[in-house]
């Protein structure tokens, strides 16, 4: 636990948001009762629950800028930075494994695959990326990774099967994972967080970085703002346009997925940057920025106060179940109580956060 260290606020609200987006849409009251939007989609498309993952990444890309950019320009030891990069990426994908594990430890059905592996690799992949090369460089790098995914998924045939798929379960990613992904899989043939997925993820937090480089550049603070939302449409544009050939999909986290996705990242951040960091206006952003100061600890309590809100029986029936019903049976439409339940769990989540935040307690893996 450490102080807190000078950061833009901005930054912070949007990570604090997307983990409050992330336990909203992740613990509904009602598993069988969720606004379509707050759902994945099925396979092709985009919804709103889809759009958390990405932002997320997008905001440990940026993050690791304002991490390294000193370090790298003072030429500090690169040596000891790749230390404690790789010591950090394997704190976080042993949390990740503890949460898959929990509550019931079944080594038999294990699951090596979830949100913090792939915010573990990420921040690996970007992070040595960042020391290593200049923002061109990374510019260059991600469009290669995002062009190479493209072409293996649209011209190599599924093995087994003798022509290109992009269905469930029947394409190159999931045979990938077939062949070389250990335990058990989320979708059973398949799983979203999958190897060969694992590089467009990559660049999902190059563009981050990108955006992170921006903010630290020469330009003016209005001129950072123009360039922030300027490349947020671009991109968002030429996602769409892309995905009209290369389904949008976040199974397969398609390029077009990524361009899409981090257009988004990027106009919402330009817009807290201009709100916050420019003009002052912390009111109802408070919220997030105390959220973002302690993110993945608010992820990982969200994961365990679970265990008493949605899985121990009082009675016949869980907390949820319990409240959910309590509020259709005075007339609440079954998915607004599912939301309201999911909003009241946030809440609980954001108590610890905000006692941590108001000590200036910092957790950081």
């Amino acid at each position: 636990m450490i102080p807190q260290p000078n950061r833009l606020i901005s930054l912070d609200a949007l990570r604090g948001f997307t983990i409050a987006a992330m336990l909203m849409v992740n613990f509904p009251g009602s598993e069988e009762h969720v606004f379509f939007t707050l759902r994945h989609t099925k396979w092709n498309g985009l919804s709103f629950t889809d759009l958390v993952a990405p932002i997320f990444l997008f905001v440990v890309g940026a993050s690791i800028s304002f991490a390294y950019q000193k370090r790298k320009a003072d030429g500090s030891p690169k040596g000891e930075l790749y230390k404690k990069i790789v010591i950090r990426s394997l704190k976080i994908f042993a949390v990740g494994m503890f949460l898959n594990l929990m509550p019931d430890f079944n080594f038999d059905e294990i699951r090596w695959t979830g949100t913090l592996h792939r915010i573990a690799f990420v921040f690996l992949g970007c992070a040595i990326l960042f020391l290593n090369t200049d923002w061109k460089q990374q510019a260059w790098i991600c469009a290669i990774i995002l062009v190479g995914y493209w072409l293996a998924l649209t011209l190599i045939p599924t093995p087994g099967v003798g022509k290109v798929m992009l269905e469930p379960g029947v394409n190159i990613v999931a045979w990938v994972d077939s062949q070389w992904l250990p335990g058990k899989m989320w979708q059973g043939t398949w799983d979203p967080e999958s190897i060969l997925s694992t590089f467009p993820s990559i660049a999902s937090g190059i563009t981050g970085m990108l955006a992170g480089r921006l903010l630290q550049s020469h330009f003016s603070a209005n001129e950072k703002v123009n360039y922030l939302m300027t490349a947020g449409v671009f991109s968002a544009a030429a996602g769409y346009f892309w995905g009209l050939g290369f389904p949008v999909n976040e199974n397969l986290w398609t390029s077009s997925f990524v361009l899409v996705t981090s257009g988004f990242a990027s106009l919402l951040l330009g817009a807290l940057y201009f709100l916050i960091d420019i003009l002052g206006k912390t009111r109802g952003t408070q919220f997030g920025i105390i959220f973002g100061a302690n993110a993945i600890a608010a992820y990982v309590l969200g994961d365990i106060l679970s265990l008493l809100f949605y899985r121990l029986k009082f009675g016949t029936h869980s907390l949820n179940e319990h409240a959910v019903n309590a509020l259709i049976n005075i007339g609440i439409t079954p998915n607004l109580a599912s939301l309201m339940y999911a909003l009241f769990f946030v809440g609980i989540n954001f108590i610890p956060i905000y006692i941590l935040y108001k000590r200036k307690i910092f957790i950081k893996l």
